[in-house]
Parts: C-alpha cells; structure tokens; sequence
C-alpha cells in the first residue's frame, strides 16, 4: 500500500480555535439568553428582524419558489419520507415471556420535540431540511423546530418551502452556534430540544458536542467526506467528477481514493484539477482537494476494504467488481453506493436515504440520521407474585456477590413476604414490618 497523494493541511489547530470561540459563545448565551443571541446575529448575520419565521412572510417565500422546484421538493420528500417510515416500521414494542410469570418488554417513544439545523451560507441546503424535519415526523416526534440562517433579509424562499413541507412546527431565520444554542434552551418561542439534529459547519458541528448531554445530538457531522473505491474496471473520467462533486462542500471537505490500479490513480490525479477549471464551483473543490484529497494504492481488494473501513468515511462509493462483495465486506461507512449508476449526489438529494451522516471516523460506531435517533427505546418489566421467589433469590444472591447488601434487602423482603420456605439455602436478611 502507498500513497499517492497526501493532504496538505493539519486541522488540528484549526479545531483548537473553533472549540474556544464556541465554548465562549455558549457560556454568554447560557448567562444572557436571548440579548446574547440578538447580539450575535447582528454582528454576524447583520440580522435585527424577528427570528421565528410569521406565517404572512412564509407564505410570500414560498410564492417565489417555482412549480418545478415544489415538484422537485415534493418528489424528494416522497422518497425520504416513505424509507424512513419503513425505517420506524421495522422497530416495534414488544413483550416477552423469559420465565413462567416474567414479563418483559420494551416501548418505541419518540422524544417531545427535535430541533433540526438546516445549513445556509454558500448553498442553500434544500435536502437538508427535508432530511431532518421528515425523518422527526416519520418517528412521531410531536413537536419540531426548524432553524436555518438568513442570506439577506430572509432565508432561502426553497428551504422555507422545504421546512413547511416536511412538518416544521417554528421555523427559525437564525444560523450558527446562536441557532443550535436557541434551540437547545427553548429560547425564542421554541420548546427546549430533547435531540439537536443536523450538518453544519466546524462551528455547529462543536456547538452540538458541547451541548450533548444536556441534549442529545445525532452525531458528529463535520466537513463532508466522500470517498470512492475503485478497481481496474473503473472510469477515471467518473471516478474523477465524483470526487470534485463532493469537494464542492467546502474547502475543508476531503475526499478519497482507494485503488488497486496504478494507471487509474495516475490518471484521476491528472485529470481531477483540469476538470475544476471548467465548473463554477471548481475553485472550491480545487482547493479542498489540494488540501485534503488522498489517493491510496492498495495491493487487493481486501486491502482496499480494510484501508475504507479504517477511514470509515462518510459516503462510500463502489466503483468495481462483485458489488456483492463489497456489499457484504465493508462495514464502516455513513451511507453506501454500489455501482457506477449510483452517485452521491442521488442519496444527498432525492433517492430516499438520510444524508446527515457520520463524518471522522464515526461511522465505527453509529449509522446516520434515521428514525431509531427521534426515538426512545424504553424497557419496561412485570414479575408476577408466584414467579418472585425464582427472580429474588438470584437477585439477592448477585446482590451480594457485588457487596450490595441493600440491594439485597429488596429482594429478600420479597422473599420474606411472598416466599414459602423457611429455610433458601442462603443467608436472607429479615426485615420486621414497621408500621
């Protein structure tokens, strides 16, 4: 294995200062409130209007949306929409007999309200919107907010539409650490967020893992990753655009390629600058993959799978032999396209899966955005008075065997109460009735 290109700029530096200003930011927020959050929109966003978005100014943006970009809309949010149903259908409350007279169960609750970051700034994150709001709603969430950041004097008039389509209850025209902060705390009309969800950039990002714990959040979703593993079979024209297609995120945004064919890693790093020069957004993707593009040699595929797995990037594309394999090989990803017809920019828009994702490694240990995240899987038991002895007795023991003596008691007190021996062949503590 080899690499034949490496990235050029350590983030760790850069993480320091973000992690400062936002731990800054909050702690004015958490002491001030809603003056702290006025104060950081007019200096950052020149913003000094209502945040929650009036139903008289929603409907004059939603106005200028064209008919094809609502169909467009309507379409995508179809898709996202039926998977996540499918999604919330495929987990169900159950119960159990373990034991004659032992009942146990568990109950799917989604949380009382979600607050959902709709990213702005350079694009306007139209599938975003749809992607968190809808996803709540397939869960059961009763109750959501919605904030996105203004660019001018309102936000995109398609996230508008995007967010009202979905099942946003408030709408925030509010972006940045001050929007996540806002919806956290249940500042500005808001109910207080049990769960923050939703992409953003280095700032959002940090701002939802400091708040975790208060909150819950959905993941670490940082700069987007894509990556693309390809063999000797593989188009470098398309292996090329495919990686320039993600870069366009951001300058921060790496993307990655795993191969085992020299001549196509040669080849896709030739070709990759010339083709930005030609796309309006080139200068962003040419930088991002300046900065962070890898390109990886591996000596099989197998190597290839283990190296992917090691990055466990955010979106994972195939583009090789035996789909299958790959299929059934590969487990560290956020979200996974198999296939040359399958591109990223289907799963981020319109063909139905999450696309806020797992990004620096978290795909190790969590998937992306889905329905399970809105919900509360509570467990819940019943012991029948006959079947307690049974539960007791090896309850006490443990309980003991763990130096907890008043667990114990617990169980023994049962024993005592419901229990017919006199004799359990250990020591049961008695305890008298005080009335």
């Amino acid at each position: 294995m080899k690499h034949l290109k490496t990235p050029q700029v350590d983030k760790l530096d850069s993480d320091r200062k973000t992690r400062a200003i936002v731990e800054g930011m909050l702690a004015n927020i958490r002491e001030n409130g809603e003056e702290a959050v006025r104060g950081y929109a007019k200096n950052l966003d020149s913003w000094t209007q209502d945040f929650a978005l009036s139903d008289e100014k929603k409907a004059k943006l939603i106005a200028q949306v064209s008919d094809q970009a609502k169909e467009d809309i309507q379409f995508a949010h179809t898709q996202i929409k039926r998977f996540a149903k499918a999604q919330r259908e495929s987990l169900t409350d159950f119960q159990i007999d373990t034991e004659p007279g032992v009942t146990l169960g568990q109950r799917c609750v989604p949380v009382d309200c979600a607050g959902c970051y709709v990213p702005g700034g350079r694009y306007a994150h139209v599938a975003s919107a749809l992607m968190s709001v809808a996803t709540a709603r397939a869960a059961g969430v009763p109750f959501v907010v919605a904030a996105s950041p203004p660019r001018g004097d309102a936000i995109d008039p398609a996230v508008a539409y995007a967010m009202d389509l979905a099942g946003a209850d408030l709408i925030l025209e509010m972006g940045g650490v001050q929007a996540v902060a806002s919806m956290a705390m249940g500042l500005f009309g808001a109910k207080p967020a049990d769960i923050l969800v939703g992409p953003g950039n280095a700032f959002v990002a940090e701002a939802k893992l400091q708040l975790f714990g208060g909150v819950g959040i959905d993941l670490f979703a940082g700069p987007t990753e894509s990556a693309v593993i390809a063999d000797s079979t593989a188009d470098p024209m398309t292996v090329a655009i495919d990686l320039l297609s993600q870069a366009e995120h951001g300058t921060t945004s790496p993307v990655w390629l795993f191969t085992t064919s020299s001549e196509l890693a040669e080849t896709v790093n030739r070709i990759l600058p010339v083709i930005a020069k030609d796309w309006p957004t080139g200068e962003v993707a040419a930088e991002a993959w300046a900065n962070h593009g890898e390109i990886v040699i591996c000596d099989d595929r197998e190597q290839m799978a283990e190296v992917s797995d090691r990055y466990a990037c955010e979106h994972l594309q195939v583009q090789a032999e035996d789909l299958e394999w790959w299929k059934t090989r590969l487990r560290n990803y956020g979200s996974l396209f198999l296939g040359e017809g399958s591109t990223v920019t289907h799963g981020d828009k319109c063909s139905g899966t999450n696309h806020i994702l797992p990004t620096r490694q978290a795909a190790r240990y969590t998937g992306g955005l889905n329905v399970m995240k809105f919900l509360k899987i509570l467990t819940w038991q019943e012991i029948q008075t006959d079947a307690d002895p049974m539960m007791s007795s090896v309850a006490s023991r443990l309980s003991r065997t763990e130096g907890m003596d008043a667990h114990a008691r617990a169980c023994d007190w049962r024993l005592q109460k419901f229990g017919k021996k006199d004799d359990w062949g250990f020591e049961v503590a008695y305890q008298e009735r005080i009335e």
